[in-house]
C-alpha cells in the first residue's frame, strides 16, 4: 500500500528541504515591542488603481508609524494577465506620493533578507510546504479535467446548493495512493488540491481591525494550491509568503472578507499564527442606475492613479483626500494643522467607516487648491516643470520661454496670511494662464472676439476702457487704485458699489463690478481671472494699453 509520504516523494523528489529548514532561513524579525510589519502586494497585471494606492498608503503609514517595515511583494503566479514592466511602473507610481518600501521588491532589483519578493521565483520554497501538507495526508493530487469540472457545477446549480470542489463533489480526493501513484506515472495531468477538514454549515469567529469580531461560515472547499505550470495559486502562495516573511498585519480590501475562513484554515493546518487582519472599505461611485458601486477599472478615470498623474494633481492632495477616507477624524485635524504635516497624524483602524465611501471630485480639487496655495512661486514653478516635461509639452515650453515672468503669475496674490487659490492641478494651467502671454492672446481674440455683458454696447464699454487707459495707474497701492477705478466709473454714470446700484437701477449704467467686469475681459478674455490688479502690474502698463488699444481700434 502506497503512503502519503510516498506520494510526496514521487511528485516532488527534488525537494530534500523540511519546513524547519525554512523557518531558520526566515526566522521571526528582531524588532521592537508593537512594530508593524506590513505588505503591499500587486499583481503586475495593469495600472496601478486607485483603490490600490488607498491600500498601500494605510500599509505604509502604519508600518512606519509602529518603527516597522512596509516591503512590496510581486504577486505574478497568474502568468496568463501580467502585462511586461507594469510591476516597475507600479513601483515608480508610488514613489511619486512619498510611498517607498524599506524592502522587497522595488522594480529592476529586490532588498531584503526575506525574499526573493517576486513570487514566481519562490517555487522551491512553495515546493517544501506542499510536499508537507502532501507527506502529512492534507493535500493531494487531482486528475478532475475541466469537462469533470463543469459537470459537477452543472449539478450543483441544478440542485441549487453551493458550488465548488468540496465533500462528495470532490471525486479525487477519494482515491487511494495507489491509484494516484500509477496516474501520475501513467503521465495524467493533476493539479494539487488542500484537503479540507471544514464544513460550510459550521460557523467560526474572526476577528478583523477594522470590521471587529463577527462570524463566517467555515471553509470546507478543497482548493487548489499548486497548479500544472509549477506555480502556487494565490490563496496558497500569500499564507505561505506572509509566514516567512513575517508579515504581522495583512491589510487588504474588504472584498477578500470572504476568502478569510480559506486562508485561517491553511495558517491552522500548517501550524503557524495568522497574522492580524484589516480588510479596507472599497471605494465607491454612484452608477448611472443611482446606485453605489466599486470603481471600476473599465468605467472609471478615476480608477487609475495615472488619471490624476496625467492631470496634474499634487500627489500630496490625493493622499491628503484619501486619508479623509482612512479616518472619519483626519479632516477635521487636517484643518486645524493648516493642511500641513499630515505625516504626524495619528491613524486608527477603529476611525475608518465600515461603508465604502463615494469618490468625491470636488472635496479632491478643494485639497488641491489648498496645497499649491502653499507652495512659494519656486516650488510651483518645479512642479509645473516637472509635470509638464511629462505631459504637456507646451506648458512646458511656455515656462520655459521664460521662467521668471511664470513666477511672476503664479506669485499672484501667494505671498499672504490667506493666498488666493486659482490654481487646483496643472493639467488645465496652460489654458488658465495663457492670456498671459502676448502671442496667445492675440491669438485668442482673433479666434473668439471679446464677449462683454448684453447690457452695454460696445461704445459703452469703450468709453469705459478709454478713460481707464488714460486715468487708471497701476503704479499705487492696490486700494488706492480701486478707489481710482470706482471714481472713475462714478464719473460714467456706474454706482461705487453693487447695493447702491441695486437700490437705484434707474440712476445708473451699472456698478463699479461693471466696470472691473470690462476692464478684465478687454486684459484677459475671460470674465474670471486671478486679482485684476495684479493682473495688470504683471502686464505691465504697456502690454496693459497695447490691449486696450486693439478694443478701442474696433
Amino acid at each position: 500500500m502506497v503512503t502519503d509520504k510516498e506520494i510526496a516523494e514521487l511528485i516532488f523528489p527534488e525537494v530534500t528541504e523540511t519546513i524547519d529548514d525554512l523557518e531558520k532561513r526566515f526566522p521571526v524579525r528582531k524588532l521592537k515591542e508593537g512594530a508593524e510589519v506590513t505588505r503591499f502586494a500587486p499583481s503586475p497585471t495593469g495600472f496601478l488603481h486607485t483603490g490600490s494606492l488607498f491600500t498601500s498608503l494605510i500599509c505604509h503609514k502604519v508600518a512606519k508609524d509602529s518603527g516597522g517595515i512596509f516591503y512590496v511583494r510581486l504577486e505574478d503566479t497568474d502568468t496568463k494577465r501580467e502585462i511586461q514592466g507594469s510591476g516597475e511602473e507600479l513601483l515608480k507610481q508610488l514613489e511619486l506620493f512619498n510611498i517607498i518600501p524599506n524592502e522587497g521588491y522595488l522594480g529592476s532589483s529586490q532588498k531584503g533578507n526575506y525574499g526573493p519578493y517576486i513570487q514566481s521565483q519562490r517555487a522551491d520554497i512553495y515546493k517544501v510546504v506542499i510536499k508537507y501538507l502532501l507527506e502529512n495526508g492534507k493535500a493531494y493530487p487531482c486528475f478532475c479535467s475541466q469537462e469533470e469540472l463543469d459537470e459537477i457545477r452543472a449539478k450543483q446549480e441544478k440542485a441549487k446548493i453551493i458550488p465548488g470542489y468540496y465533500g462528495p463533489f470532490a471525486k479525487y480526493r477519494y482515491l487511494t495512493n495507489d491509484e494516484r501513484k500509477e496516474k501520475i506515472l501513467n503521465g495524467d495531468p493533476y493539479v494539487i488540491r488542500f484537503k479540507s477538514s471544514g464544513n460550510h454549515v459550521h460557523k467560526i469567529k474572526v476577528s478583523d481591525l477594522v470590521h471587529g469580531n463577527f462570524e463566517i461560515a467555515e471553509n470546507d472547499m478543497d482548493i487548489v494550491i499548486f497548479k500544472s505550470d509549477g506555480l502556487p495559486t494565490y490563496h496558497f502562495a500569500h499564507v505561505v509568503d506572509d509566514h516567512f516573511m513575517r508579515t504581522t498585519t495583512v491589510i487588504r480590501g474588504e472584498e477578500w472578507i470572504a476568502s478569510l475562513p480559506i486562508h485561517l484554515e491553511l495558517f491552522k493546518t500548517l501550524g503557524w499564527t495568522a497574522p492580524k487582519y484589516a480588510h479596507l472599505p472599497v471605494i465607491m461611485k454612484i452608477g448611472e442606475n443611482g446606485n453605489k458601486r466599486k470603481l471600476s477599472k473599465r468605467l472609471d478615470n478615476e480608477a487609475a492613479v495615472s488619471y490624476f498623474l496625467k492631470d496634474g494633481y499634487p500627489s500630496e492632495a490625493l493622499i491628503m483626500y484619501l486619508m479623509t477616507i482612512a479616518n472619519s477624524n483626519f479632516e477635521e485635524w487636517i484643518f486645524e494643522h493648516k493642511f500641513e504635516h499630515m505625516e504626524d497624524f495619528v491613524f486608527s483602524f477603529s476611525k475608518m467607516s465600515l461603508e465604502g465611501a463615494l469618490f468625491d471630485m470636488g472635496k479632491l480639487n478643494f485639497f488641491s487648491r489648498e496645497i499649491l496655495s502653499k507652495k512659494t512661486k519656486e516650488e510651483i514653478r518645479d512642479m509645473a516643470l516637472a509635470y509638464s516635461k511629462t505631459y504637456d509639452e507646451k506648458l512646458y515650453n511656455l515656462i520655459k520661454s521664460d521662467e521668471n515672468f511664470f513666477m511672476e503669475i503664479m506669485n499672484i496674490e501667494r505671498e499672504k496670511e490667506n493666498p488666493r487659490k486659482d490654481y487646483e492641478k496643472f493639467g488645465n494651467l496652460y489654458e488658465s494662464i495663457s492670456f498671459f502671454y502676448k502671442d496667445l492672446y492675440d491669438a485668442s481674440i482673433k479666434e473668439n472676439p471679446l464677449q462683454f455683458n448684453e447690457r452695454f454696447s460696445l461704445e459703452n464699454v469703450k468709453e469705459v476702457i478709454s478713460k481707464v487707459k488714460e486715468e487708471l495707474s497701476i503704479n499705487q497701492d492696490e486700494q488706492e487704485w480701486f478707489s481710482n477705478m470706482k471714481a472713475i466709473g462714478e464719473t460714467l454714470g456706474f454706482a461705487p458699489n453693487g447695493k447702491l446700484y441695486k437700490q437705484n437701477p434707474d440712476q445708473y449704467k451699472g456698478s463699479v463690478s461693471d466696470v472691473a467686469e470690462m476692464i478684465r475681459i478687454s486684459l484677459t478674455t475671460r470674465r474670471n481671472s486671478p486679482n485684476l490688479y495684479y493682473v495688470m502690474k504683471v502686464l505691465g502698463k504697456e502690454e496693459c494699453d497695447r490691449r486696450f488699444n486693439l478694443l478701442l481700434q474696433k
